[in-house]
């Protein structure tokens, strides 16, 4: 555990967000490697059907994660105002939650993934292979739930190194399981899958053992844990609004993926592999907005306001310059990046379009994320959730269609940058207004510093 209300908010700051980095970009390599060797061994038909999964699995996820983020601002700030009580009664509150949301979502999920890519019109041939490896994944759905909310809930308690350290060993067993059923057994797209789910069970399983055994406040057991109905009405007024933002950008997605879908399989494999590109690239800024959420929770349950201005201007200027040095190397290395995933000349020049068009603006997006990992912290999700919902749905969907007509393909990409840009504007204004600071959990006094 690490508390974040005292000392250097930069060095505090860097020293929590490098584990959860390191972390997520470990997290990452899960879609990633799955799509390497997919699209190295079973072609752009199936590495198509990889990436148009994703959209569909993050709808399915998304409401039930914003809840949980709710649960985690409160164990920051309960953490932060060292009421230990509640923190434990917190956590156990967010487990039962995430334990039978995951059967909902995998019931769901399986019953109306065919249903979908049809809605969606994915290419037909690309179907089959979305539908099993959909099927399949969502199989390791109470994992999936039970991994990133323990993850999620440590680091909130200020531990960032805990669930690196298993998910390295996790994304490392992800590549062994990929290799394996994939390449040596010939299970094809299903072996992806498998490789994903049974790495992620592991990491699961694992992770709680040692907890149980070395961490006082998340001793985990079914038959201690106790449900507090106040604090999951809490987390559903913070975590409502962050789940409906995920849930309406997923949707987005889906709607993006649509008009990436007229183009053909060729323009549906490289949006997937410039996905999982552009995934890695927006990894640090959004690592640094969780950073600085879960510090300013702490802050303002400790009734340090002022440190956590301190800490947004610290946390902006580390942000900014990795941004600058991620557009450079991923417009330069832009065809190279592609090529890793496919040879398929075509599909290679179109996601490095995609790089060079998007790779330029990643400073607008890590700005944007920064500045509302404040309003996370703080517990004020509604108005982001606005900001998001309208940066996406009147920015770029409409963008997208309209510029798509115009320039082609290009168009869909460009449409990227310029939501981000009013997301970014947007934010900052808000931020300007000093109304996130009412929206506090543990309530704090103004005092002269």
């Amino acid at each position: 555990m690490r508390d974040l209300t005292d000392g250097r908010p930069a060095k505090l700051i860097l020293q929590f967000a490098t584990p959860m980095l390191i972390g997520n970009v470990f997290q990452q390599l899960y879609n990633v490697t799955d799509s390497i060797i997919v699209g190295r061994f079973l072609g752009k038909e199936a590495l198509a059907a990889v990436g148009a999964s994703f959209p569909l699995i993050f709808m399915l996820i998304s409401f039930v994660i914003g809840i949980a983020s709710g649960s985690t601002i409160i164990i920051a700030q309960y953490f932060g105002a060292k009421d230990l009580t509640k923190v434990r009664r917190s956590v156990d509150t967010m487990y039962i939650y995430l334990f039978f949301a995951s059967l909902l979502i995998t019931v769901l999920g399986i019953t109306f993934s065919g249903p979908i890519f049809r809605l969606i019109r994915l290419p037909e041939e690309v179907i089959p292979q979305a539908s099993l490896y959909m099927n399949v994944y969502l199989t390791g759905t109470i994992f999936f739930f039970g991994f990133n909310g323990t993850s999620a809930v440590l680091r909130g308690l200020g531990d960032s190194k805990t669930p690196l350290y298993f998910l390295v060993i996790s994304t490392i067993t992800n590549i062994v399981f990929d290799l394996l059923f994939v390449v040596v057994f010939k299970w094809g797209i299903a072996g992806a899958a498998w490789a994903t789910v049974l790495s992620q069970a592991g990491a699961f399983i694992t992770l709680v053992l040692y907890l149980n055994r070395k961490h006082e406040l998340m001793n985990l057991s079914w038959r201690k844990m106790e449900w507090d109905k106040s604090i999951f009405l809490q987390s559903i007024r913070i975590g409502v609004p962050t789940g409906f933002q995920q849930t309406f950008v997923s949707l987005g997605m889906l709607a993006l993926l649509r008009i990436v879908n007229d183009y053909g399989t060729d323009t549906v494999a490289a949006y997937s592999v410039a996905g999982r590109i552009d995934g890695l690239a927006s990894l640090p800024a959004m690592n640094f907005g969780q950073a600085l959420s879960t510090y300013t929770g702490q802050n303002i349950g400790a009734n340090k306001i002022k440190r956590v201005k301190e800490g947004l201007i610290a946390t902006l200027n580390m942000s900014v310059i990795t941004a600058v040095v991620t557009s450079l190397l991923v417009m330069v290395f832009r065809y190279p990046l592609m090529a890793l995933f496919t040879n398929d000349a075509n599909v290679i020049a179109i996601g490095g379009r995609y790089l060079l068009i998007v790779g330029g603006f990643y400073i607008m997006f890590s700005s944007m994320f920064v500045i509302g990992g404040v309003m996370r912290g703080a517990g004020d999700t509604l108005i982001p959730m606005f900001i998001t919902l309208f940066s996406l749905w009147i920015i770029r969907i409409p963008f997208a269609w309209i510029l798509s007509h115009k320039i082609g393909v290009d168009g869909i990409w460009w449409a990227i940058p310029i939501a981000w840009f009013f997301g970014m504007s947007f934010s900052y204004v808000y931020y300007r207004t000093g109304k996130w600071k009412l929206k506090t959990v543990v309530k704090f006094r103004e005092v002269k510093e």
